[in-house]
This record gives C-alpha cells, structure tokens and sequence, in this order.
C-alpha cells in the first residue's frame, strides 16, 4: 500500500514538473516573438544615403568635338525620405550632396588658352567638382522587414559649380585654364533611378548648357550632359 502511494505521488510530481517546463518554454517562446514584433519598425525611411558613377554622353556638341576614353562622373550625398502614405511606399526625398566630373573630348585649349578642336593631343578634359540639391519622387514595394525591393525614383537636380580645371597636353605644350567664366554657374537636370535592391540604373539629362557662350567661333552649340551609370542606396 505505502509503496503505490510513493508511486502515485512519484507519477504526479514527474506530469507537474513536464506541464511546468512546457509553459516556461511557450512563455519564452511568446516573450521572444513579442520582442521582434517590437523590434520591426513601422515608421521606417529608406535609401537615405546614395553613392553613383555615370558616364557621360555628350549633346549639343560643336562641329569635330569627338569624345575619347571614359567621361567618367562619381556623386554621392544625403536624402532625407519624407513617406507621404501609410504603407511607406511613396516618399518625397530633398538632399544635399557632392558630384565629380571628368569629362575628356577632343575639344581643348591651344597655346594662346582659346578653345579648340583638336587634330591631336595626349590629352583633354574638362574637370568639374559641384554641390548638388536634388529631389526625388519616390515609388517603392518595400515592407518594414525587408531591404529588398523594387524603386522607381524620379528626380530633379541643382548643382552649384564651385570649382573647375581645363587641362590640354600635347606633344608640343600643357596648357591648365582654372575658374572659367563662360561655365554655367548653376546647372539643372532630371533624372531617373530605377532598380532592384543593390543595382539601380541611373539617367541624368541636362536641362541647360554647360557653357554660357559660343565655345567656338561661329557654332553655337554650348554642351549638355547626358549621364548613365548605376546608383547604389544604404539606409
């Protein structure tokens, strides 16, 4: 008799300490799936630091202006996103940033510093450094959980000028022509980011010349800027 007692309270002890353990284990498990609820952020801002590389094709160039190598453009900067819908897919993003860019041609200076088509040279380009102040529309598919997603960014650009350099090599002289007047000051595009993720491609056209006046004598055609390249956003 004493020893089916013993056994008794022994089988019941054993189903309350199993029935305890279990609880513990879906109070863990409940606590754990309450903090990553916590943790998903539903205010969430996307693609607020951007970093391109372009290349420029040339328009509205003078008669015998020829491009050589790689006009190669490099911007980054800051994008604050302002959602402007519940879901967080539509934003307006305004922003500040810098842009390099190194455009090489056969247009160029001769020794007397006017500017010419060159029949040959070792080298010639155009070296511009701005401060851009863009704005972006925003469309996007993108959730609170995930980085991944579709864009569709539409934009509008101001760069401010503050410095530039010409240098022409040839075999015969190296000539530098620093601060030119005749550059726009300010120059004004539209442009379009559109991608997946990490690669998004990049369009920038040029709504104004680079050039204020004729480039060379009788020709009026003053440059304008058509870039392509990729666009890559953090945060």
């Amino acid at each position: 008799m004493n020893k089916k007692i013993f056994f008794t309270v022994l089988f019941f002890h054993i189903i309350s300490i199993s029935f305890g353990q279990i609880e513990g284990e879906e109070f863990v498990a409940t606590d754990s799936l309450t903090s990553v609820i916590k943790e998903v952020d539903y205010k969430y801002r996307e693609d607020q630091f951007y970093f391109g590389v372009t290349h420029t094709l040339m328009q509205d160039k003078p008669a015998g202006y020829s491009p050589y190598s790689f006009s190669i453009g490099v911007n980054g900067g800051f994008l604050r996103d302002f959602p402007i819908n519940k879901s967080r897919t539509v934003a307006i993003a305004p922003g500040i940033g810098y842009s390099y860019l190194n455009l090489r041609s056969s247009f160029g200076l001769n020794e007397n510093l006017d500017y010419v088509i060159l029949d040959s040279y070792k080298q010639s380009a155009l070296s511009i450094h701005s401060i851009d102040f863009p704005i972006e529309f925003r469309w996007r598919n993108s959730t609170p959980d995930s980085h991944k997603f579709w864009r569709v960014y539409l934009g509008f650009k101001a760069s401010y000028r503050f410095s530039d350099r010409f240098k022409t090599k040839t075999s015969e002289y190296t000539r530098y022509y620093r601060n030119d007047d005749n550059l726009n000051k300010w120059l004004y595009g539209v442009y379009a980011s559109l991608g997946f993720n990490t690669w998004n491609f990049y369009v920038y056209y040029g709504l104004n010349n680079i050039y204020k006046k004729d480039m060379i004598a009788n020709d009026s055609q003053r440059l304008k800027m058509l870039n392509v390249g990729l666009m890559f956003y953090i945060l």
